[in-house]
């Protein structure tokens, strides 16, 4: 596995940027196939990303999009990363899109995590985009440590899937795909921004312990190269 390091001076370049590349991507697959498949991350980095990608000119009714990861709440709770792509990729051109959510209304994260593995499993995987972030203790999707079904979630031989995994530093249950999911997507990006984030991501790629710092997985076992955007 490889990675490429693109650097901007500000998040508003980076966002023009990375939304070119996603949208280039997803049109390709269109012209290709027919459909398209993007997952995403959550947190407040990639707002203007979104932003900038919700009104790419494709033909957006052919993309399905979903999330890497999801807190166990609905949608409606601010905490909800299906509330912040509601609000800033689902909106102009990108409305059109198809968008499976990670929650469901049922009693368990892990019962939420076998229904939507079911209505994955039309959504183009492996996926041709999947936008990943990066925590500061360096948990990537819900792949938090300490997590109780962390060992599983990283293992290639996973199933792809959803999966339900607790651990402290998560704060609610959360619903995560499999690495084997999110790891041989056909563009793979890690978006990070700061120092503070750009000194997590030197540690992890100086050191091997997955477990201390779930993201190494991704940098060491990718079966695609990880282009990482960051901006100071």
């Amino acid at each position: 596995m490889t990675e490429t390091m693109h650097t901007f001076e500000n998040g508003v370049d980076l966002a023009a940027a990375l939304s070119a590349a996603v949208a280039s991507k997803l049109a390709a697959a269109i012209a290709d196939k027919g459909m398209a498949s993007l997952a995403v991350s959550g947190g407040s980095t990639p707002k203007a990303f979104f932003r900038a990608l919700s009104a790419a000119p494709i033909d957006w009714e052919k993309v399905t999009i979903t999330l890497v990861d999801e807190r166990f709440v609905p949608e409606d709770n601010p905490r909800s990363n299906h509330l912040l792509v509601k609000e800033n990729l689902l909106t102009g051109p990108a409305a059109s899109a198809r968008f499976i959510p990670l929650y469901q209304k049922v009693e368990t994260a892990e019962e939420a995590a076998d229904i939507v593995t079911n209505k994955v499993s039309a959504a183009s995987l492996p996926f041709d985009v999947v936008v990943l972030g990066m925590g500061t203790d360096g948990h990537t999707a819900s792949f938090f440590p300490g997590g109780d079904t962390l060992e599983k979630a990283l293992d290639k031989t996973t199933p792809t899937g959803v999966m339900a995994i607790h651990a402290e530093g998560a704060g609610e249950a959360r619903l995560t795909f499999t690495f084997s999911s999110l790891e041989n997507a056909g563009l793979l990006v890690l978006h990070i921004e700061g120092q503070a984030k750009k000194d997590v991501l030197n540690k992890a790629l100086a050191g091997d312990d997955e477990a201390e710092m779930p993201i190494r997985a991704v940098l060491t076992r990718a079966s695609s190269p990880v282009e990482i955007y960051w901006a100071p």
